[in-house]
């Protein structure tokens, strides 16, 4: 299974607010699977770090979501 990447801010919050807002939540929830491996608090079978990976995923997504509406913007101003 691949290593995810932590999360970064992608989108403009001047732009896409919610999407902005949505990704730094998937940057907490993703810093909080770190901080809960690092505790080791319970073996995880896995699943935390399935977990950052959906949420890179998760941000990507956003990202591409935020691109695609400036996209329909342009045209919409043409």
């Amino acid at each position: 299974m691949a290593t995810a990447q932590q999360p970064k801010q992608t989108v403009s919050s001047g732009k896409h607010p919610n999407l902005a807002a949505a990704q730094n939540f998937c940057q907490q929830a993703y810093d909080k699977c770190v901080e809960a491996q690092g505790a080791n608090e319970f073996d995880m079978a896995g699943h935390a770090q399935k977990a950052k990976n959906l949420l890179e995923q998760a941000n990507t997504q956003l990202k591409a979501a935020a691109t695609a509406a400036n996209a329909a913007n342009k045209k919409k101003a043409q």
